[in-house]
């Protein structure tokens, strides 16, 4: 699949979003700021993080951001919005809502792999709606609510 990608200002002569393995699922996402500058995370902070990418995601699919594995057993560092949804109709900068669960400061500077894209399909639906819960079809764990699968 081939996705249109436009690259702002604040972001040229970084690479694209990339796979790190040729089998990674999610391709990385690096901050776009500027070049003798950086932000620096304090324990519980929250910042927007911009990639300075605009893309066209397919009609059909949808980016996920999602953290990246290693930031958060290290840092701490994770998407706030877990995943964060790239619509296919949004044309804005992509951003990275980053917050530092850590103990300790984590600084991000320009071109620091924040965190991962993955295009996923986002199939179109509509709702029936039912009269009953039963109507909706039997499964094993039938009407056992939140938790009922055990630890």
């Amino acid at each position: 699949m081939e996705i249109g990608i436009h690259q702002l200002k604040h972001a040229q002569g970084m690479p694209l979003p990339e796979r790190a393995t040729p089998h990674s699922a999610g391709m990385d996402l690096r901050a776009a700021i500027t070049e003798n500058e950086s932000v620096v995370l304090l324990p519980g902070d929250r910042f927007l993080l911009p990639t300075g990418l605009i893309m066209a995601i397919p009609e059909g699919f949808e980016g996920q951001i999602r953290p990246r594995s290693g930031l958060a057993l290290k840092h701490g560092i994770t998407v706030l919005n877990s995943p964060g949804t790239i619509d296919s109709d949004y044309r804005n900068e992509v951003m990275v809502l980053l917050i530092n669960h850590g103990q300790e400061p984590f600084e991000i500077k320009r071109g620091d792999r924040i965190a991962q894209l993955l295009i996923a399909t986002a199939p179109e639906c509509s709702w029936r709606l039912v009269a009953n819960p039963g109507d909706l079809g039997s499964t094993v764990r039938g009407l056992g609510g939140y938790g009922s699968t055990g630890v």
